[in-house]
């Protein structure tokens, strides 16, 4: 693990922007972006279409390291290039941001009340591949749709599992047990959800670090404990369906606690705009998102 990188986020200020829409969230980004689904044929024109878009985020003068700890990539962004260089290093080299990759490959079927990862076939050959491309860390999702504390340990317990193996090959793992924000025992999932979070941190070895992403909490600074753990390198928050101006008030009460957002972060720009336009879209909702993580 590079130290340098291992520090910058640790320490360092700002949030991570999280640029890892896949196959089955691309098309909603691109519409949203401007895109709409008949424009485009099959995957590979799809992917190219949103390499472009991701590619005019990370260039742009407003994403920058002053404000950007990282930056989330779907693996098919990890293999492409953005002005001659893997993006991973790009974002390192040219932006000073670091790589994080989205290992996860879906959602399973919903069972007591959650939907646990579908099993990562090729992880080792996954990580593999990240740590030759130069990637920091790991991204993997999974959903609390009730408050049912057997469903609950069960993401759990698959979330540090696969976290321990990441680990192991030198990536810093970011587990995303994500709890509903519809659902009408958030709270009571949150609850059952940071006691099982605590009981596996007490049980990791020593050297063994990690970071979390989870829903902004319904009871401000809940997270506190885990953001103080000795295993917990950082606890970043997803918008999780919450407009921006409502995910930043919220993450705003939430001290320590430092933005992931996806469909906030993006909000407002369109393949339409001009890069004037589109840059001061951007640079505004980095700011915004920038100083409510900094409480």
């Amino acid at each position: 693990m590079d130290q340098k990188q291992f520090c910058r986020m640790q320490k360092g200020n700002g949030f991570i922007a999280a640029l890892d829409q896949s196959g089955g969230s691309t098309p909603k980004a691109l519409r949203l972006y401007g895109i709409p689904d008949g424009s485009y044929h099959g995957d590979e024109e799809m992917f190219d279409l949103i390499h472009e878009m991701r590619t005019r985020i990370i260039t742009s003068p407003a994403f920058t390291s002053e404000h950007i700890l990282g930056a989330i990539l779907f693996e098919n962004t990890m293999d492409r290039q953005i002005e001659g260089k893997y993006t991973a290093d790009y974002l390192w080299d040219e932006k000073g941001i670091l790589p994080i990759l989205k290992v996860d490959k879906g959602l399973a079927e919903q069972e007591n009340g959650v939907c646990v990862m579908k099993p990562i076939l090729n992880l080792d050959e996954l990580l593999k591949r990240a740590n030759d491309r130069h990637i920091f860390g790991t991204k993997m999702r999974s959903v609390i749709k009730a408050a049912d504390p057997y469903g609950i340990k069960k993401i759990v317990d698959q979330q540090f599992e696969i976290g321990c193996r990441i680990a192991e090959a030198g990536l810093v793992p970011i587990l995303e047990p994500e709890v509903d924000i519809f659902i009408p025992d958030k709270e009571n999932s949150e609850k059952f959800l940071k006691k099982e979070l605590l009981a596996h941190l007490s049980s990791l070895d020593p050297d063994v670090r990690l970071m979390f992403k989870l829903t902004i909490p319904s009871i401000d600074d809940f997270y506190l404990e885990l953001i103080n753990d000795p295993h917990v390198v950082r606890v970043v928050a997803l918008s999780g369906g919450y407009s921006q101006i409502e995910a930043n008030q919220r993450l705003a009460r939430n001290h320590g606690l430092i933005a992931s957002f996806s469909r906030a972060l993006t909000a407002g720009l369109q393949k339409q705009q001009t890069d004037e336009e589109f840059n001061a879209v951007l640079k505004r909702s980095i700011d915004e998102i920038y100083k409510a993580s900094m409480t």
